[in-house]
């Protein structure tokens, strides 16, 4: 099958796909996109080739933009392969290529036992669940521990330091920026993940 075979074919299936999301009818349709309802069918089908004076029309009846339909996204950019690093003894896989418009990274950090505590304060909040183990956060002269499969969040302005108890424990960790910055220290390899993600 060659590429534009490929890509016609995932535009008919987009079409296909959004226009029965839509509760629509071949008829409905094609009365929205001004096209033939027979024209329209052979159009999904394959039976007719997809002409760009058409594709306009669909594109906007069905709320979307011609680029979206023809959009020829891969795996490469759904898929994300974690570089891992050191950071002050804990291992850390940011899990996300990029920030979101609210600036949060989603981590995957491994923390072993034996840390001393360091307290820090930032502004923002910090959320973490435990993959394995039991996590030691101290918070201000509080000391909580989270087991596996339990979450924690709270405000940073308040004196806080995550560690393991008992052994080795494995977190999930969304940070905003101010978080990123105070728990995760930009190490060369990091930074360069961050650049090349």
């Amino acid at each position: 099958m060659t590429q534009d075979r490929e890509v016609e074919d995932r535009v008919r299936q987009r079409i296909r796909s959004l226009r029965n999301a839509h509760g629509w009818t071949l008829d409905e349709m094609a009365h929205r996109c001004l096209l033939n309802p027979s024209t329209l069918s052979r159009i999904e089908t394959g039976q007719r080739r997809i002409a760009l004076d058409q594709l306009a029309p669909i594109a906007r009846a069905l709320g979307a933009s011609i680029e979206a339909l023809l959009d020829t996204t891969d795996d490469e950019d759904v898929i994300i392969r974690p570089h891992h690093d050191t950071v002050s003894g804990m291992s850390v896989w940011p899990l996300t290529r990029h920030r979101d418009q609210n600036g949060t990274q989603v981590v995957k950090m491994r923390i072993p036992a034996r840390r001393k505590p360091n307290l820090q304060v930032h502004p923002g909040r910090d959320w973490f669940f435990v993959l394995s183990g039991t996590a030691r956060l101290l918070l201000g002269d509080r000391e909580i521990f989270v087991e596996t499969g339990q979450a924690a969040e709270f405000a940073t302005m308040t004196p806080h330091w995550i560690g393991a108890h008992g052994g080795p424990v494995e977190l999930l960790s969304i940070f905003d920026l101010n978080g990123e910055k105070a728990h995760l220290r930009a190490t060369p390899t990091l930074a360069k993940a961050r650049r090349t993600a």
